[in-house]
């Protein structure tokens, strides 16, 4: 496949190394959380239940912690026995080791990120968590390179450089551990960098195999690109990743195509024939002891809306039609919900979950939506009143998913956009982009919800609407609750079956990121970052100063208990 480095070839077969054996036994410790996603399937359900529904309205604050940094705090701590680690935004600015019930601090590592990141990182200088194996605490940086810790002292045992920063590619979310490698991708969709994957042994930092996401001209679906222009076609694999032990197969979103105008890279029109981009905007399946793509899903063929395809695949055995099914679920920013085999690729159903009407349907058939031609922009044709924008119908604040409730927990948004586009040239570490997108408020009166969906009859079950998009992540319990916050800063514990709001804190700054639950001798925690996006709102318009002045730029942990 595709840009399989030779490196790879040579490391096949020497899978048998299982290094983390120890982040295995700690995702099956209910106690913690081992990972961003909280396991492999990122489900983001913990089973305990101390904290539930009875007695949510009765949480405090246990502490506090200033992470030292301002600016789009984006991370989701994780917790290995009782010590948790929180990254801040800036590069990390600083990796903590916290006691996890206490908050007193055990070590702090503060990398040394160039002060020029700022102008590479699309969109902002953001760190949304590290990651745990084999006593060790992997970090990916804004100046393109990962590092290993050691997991007791904070002691830097390995830095290696997975990309050159300065064309536009920024680490900004925790790697994916399986057996002895460390993968990892990184941003750059915008700045017309070449996306991919890549593998690290988790012992010494050195590569092990490394993937493209987009194929050269003389690869295996290089011709889906017109020319050349795979060279800088983006497809950036820029969030986290999933994994299936059980076919252990390792899952990723690719990001969108560069530039934004169609006409660059495809026909410029709905009639792209062949010329679909790949494997931009899709789900990749790939082997994680060779880095080959096993199948693909391409959600959006020769992307014309900045829709990537990056939001996370969330793993989960659902029963559908009678059967059991193993099941992979991505809330695509083009407004679609897909529920796919996991094993096979074969897409089970695709239904709007936002507003949407770029297209009519996404045909599970023909593995290509029923687009509205006057809604796709191209040379000399621009389009009106797109939905969903360019953020999504989600963008990259993680879902989760409750096995109980058999439910889906989605911070989507409603907005929209005009689309028209200009001619553009590649120039090294600048946008690549090539288009104008004003912002226009969604339909309904409301700009942002959160979404409990039915993944098996693809149905929405309640929501609760929010004025404004981009709000935070969730976290579903065994005690029947979801946990969110928005970006006015107000974090909530709601009912998981009916929507009811049971307790709500205002915590000061916008929530983006994920929440995480945890228990430390016997007792419960719930622990949130806060830190409102600053860049994004840019892209926004009159939508994003509203964004901008819903709360103050913050930089904080926040855990709560029951008392």
């Amino acid at each position: 496949m595709a840009g399989i480095s030779m490196i790879a070839m040579l490391a096949a077969g020497t899978s048998g190394v299982r290094a983390n054996d120890s982040l295995l036994k700690a995702q099956s410790d209910s106690n913690q959380w081992a990972v961003a996603g909280h396991d492999y399937g990122n489900t983001r359900f913990s089973p305990l239940k101390q904290i539930n529904t009875e007695n949510a309205g009765k949480l405090t604050l246990a502490y506090s912690f200033s992470l030292a940094s301002l600016r789009s705090n984006e991370s989701s701590p994780i917790v290995i026995g009782n010590t948790l680690y929180v990254s801040s935004s800036w590069g990390p600015k600083y990796v903590y080791a916290l006691d996890a019930a206490t908050g007193a601090r055990k070590w702090t590592w503060e990398p040394d990120i160039p002060d020029d990141v700022l102008q590479y990182a699309c969109c902002d200088v953001n760190n949304r968590g590290v990651s745990y194996a084999d006593g060790k605490i992997f970090v990916g940086r804004l100046d393109g390179k990962l590092t290993a810790l050691d997991a007791a002292t904070g002691k830097s045992l390995w830095t290696t450089k997975v990309v050159d920063y300065k064309q536009g590619s920024v680490i900004t979310s925790p790697p994916l551990v399986v057996r002895d490698k460390v993968i990892t991708g990184f941003g750059g969709g915008e700045y017309g960098v070449r996306g991919s994957l890549q593998a690290f042994d988790i012992n010494t930092g050195k590569q092990v195999w490394q993937t493209y996401t987009v194929p050269n001209p003389d690869e295996p679906g290089g011709d889906t690109w017109k020319g050349d222009t795979a060279q800088h076609g983006g497809g950036a694999a820029w969030l986290v990743g999933s994994y299936d032990p059980k076919s252990d197969t390792v899952y990723w979103g690719t990001s969108n195509p560069g530039p934004w105008n169609t006409g660059v890279r495809s026909t410029g029109d709905g009639n792209f024939g062949k010329l679909t981009n790949l494997y931009t905007a899709s789900t990749l399946a790939l082997d994680p002891n060779t880095g080959k793509i096993k199948w693909h899903i391409q959600t959006t063929p020769a992307d014309a809306w900045d829709y990537d395809g990056v939001n996370e695949a969330v793993l989960a055995d659902l029963k559908i039609g009678g059967s059991n099914v193993p099941a992979l679920l991505k809330a695509d920013r083009n407004g679609f919900f897909f529920v796919a085999n996991r094993e096979t690729g074969k897409v089970l159903s695709a239904e709007k979950y936002v507003f949407s009407n770029w297209a009519k349907k996404w045909d599970v058939n023909t593995m290509r939506a029923e687009e509205d031609p006057d809604k796709r922009p191209g040379p000399g044709h621009p389009a009106k009143d797109i939905c969903p924008n360019l953020v999504g119908g989600k963008n990259w604040q993680p879902m989760s998913f409750n096995p109980q409730t058999g439910l889906v927990y989605i911070p989507s948004n409603n907005v929209c956009m005009d689309w028209s586009v200009s001619d553009v040239s590649y120039k090294r570490g600048v946008f690549y982009l090539g288009a104008e997108f004003p912002t226009k408020d969604g339909p309904g009166g409301f700009l942002g919800e959160l979404v409990a969906w039915d993944p098996v009859a693809q149905k929405k079950v309640w929501s609760i609407k929010e004025d404004l998009p981009f709000n935070g992540g969730t976290l579903t319990t065994g005690g029947g609750l979801v946990f969110a916050g928005n970006i006015h800063g107000d974090f909530r514990a709601i009912d998981a079956k009916s929507g009811k709001v049971l307790w709500s804190k205002n915590l000061g700054s916008g929530i983006g990121a994920g929440p995480v639950t945890y228990q430390v001798d016997g007792k419960q925690y719930v622990a949130i970052v806060v830190g409102r996006t600053a860049a994004l709102p840019a892209f926004l318009g009159e939508v994003g100063k509203k964004m901008t002045a819903a709360a103050p730029e913050g930089g904080s942990l926040f855990v709560f208990s029951v008392q």
